[in-house]
């Protein structure tokens, strides 16, 4: 089955989807391997694996290859940002085409002016209702399956209030688009206010103001939690400080490399390129 048509049969029912943000494929396959049924493929961390900040940098040929790799690299339905679908609405058009190829069940377009800022950034500013609308129509237009999934997120938040979030959304809804996104929710009440005010149309909540449990009792489709993508910076930072002070890491912290390597050897699949070797040696 299609990753576009799992995500879509999973979006019908009544639970919620929690996809953990991921950067690469390998982290990819740690969110797979501990269970998770859906991944989502941050444009924030796609940024930070390349060394720069979430600020539009990053060119669509960089996304849609990284999404490639993520999606080849697990069983899963795979969620991307595809940012402000690079330019016009008829950029958009092929930003879906291309997304769609690579092998991902659905992505997010906002309607902030390119180049972009991550949603929790300051100085975000974004294009006219009417424009981001079309958008909107462009991206339904240009799937070839009509179960990939088109997000419309709003980053109208910080920039207009919350009157003029609620008219996009509603028209982003109306235009066709599967599902809403606020991004840039920093506070529960706003969380509150989302849900409140939108109740009837299903939308996507990136953040970790609240556990999954209680989220999902708001009626929130899909949860984008940020917490281990974002948690590992610190993780590797405090070992890189401690390798560099004392000139070792405490093996209590990280445990046996032998082990460890043979752990994520495992999980990158070794055994089936040693299968191969054996089926594809000559007798």
């Amino acid at each position: 089955m299609l990753g576009a048509t799992k995500l879509r049969k999973m979006m019908a029912k009544d639970s919620m989807i929690l996809a953990p943000f991921t950067y690469d494929a390998f982290t990819a396959k740690i969110g797979e391997s501990v269970g998770f049924q859906c991944i989502y493929m941050s444009g924030f961390g796609t940024a930070m694996s390349k060394g720069y900040p979430d600020v539009g940098l990053l060119t669509l040929t960089e996304m849609v290859q990284n999404a490639r790799e993520i999606a080849n690299a697990v069983s899963v339905p795979v969620i991307a940002d595809a940012d402000t679908g690079y330019g016009n609405p008829i950029n958009t058009w092929r930003t879906v085409r291309e997304y769609e190829a690579a092998g991902v069940a659905g992505i997010h377009i906002e309607d902030q002016v390119f180049p972009k800022k991550c949603g929790f950034f300051e100085g975000k500013q974004v294009i006219p209702l009417e424009e981001a609308v079309q958008k909107i129509r462009a991206a339904l237009d240009a799937r070839i399956n009509s179960d990939f999934v088109i997000i419309a997120r709003c980053d109208a938040l910080a920039v207009n209030g919350w009157e003029d979030t609620i008219i996009r959304c509603k028209a982003y809804s109306a235009a066709g688009a599967d599902a809403i996104f606020i991004d840039g929710i920093k506070t529960i009440e706003d969380l509150k206010i989302y849900a409140d005010r939108l109740h009837n149309i299903s939308r996507v909540y990136n953040g970790d103001l609240l556990p999954a449990n209680e989220v999902a009792k708001m009626g929130y489709k899909i949860m984008l939690h940020r917490g281990p993508m974002f948690a590992l910076f610190r993780f590797i930072r405090d070992l890189m400080q401690e390798l560099k002070d004392t000139g070792n890491i405490d093996p209590i912290r990280t445990g046996n490399s032998v082990d460890l390597r043979k752990e994520i050897a495992s999980l990158l699949e070794l055994n089936k390129i040693y299968e191969m070797e054996q089926r594809y040696t000559n007798s």
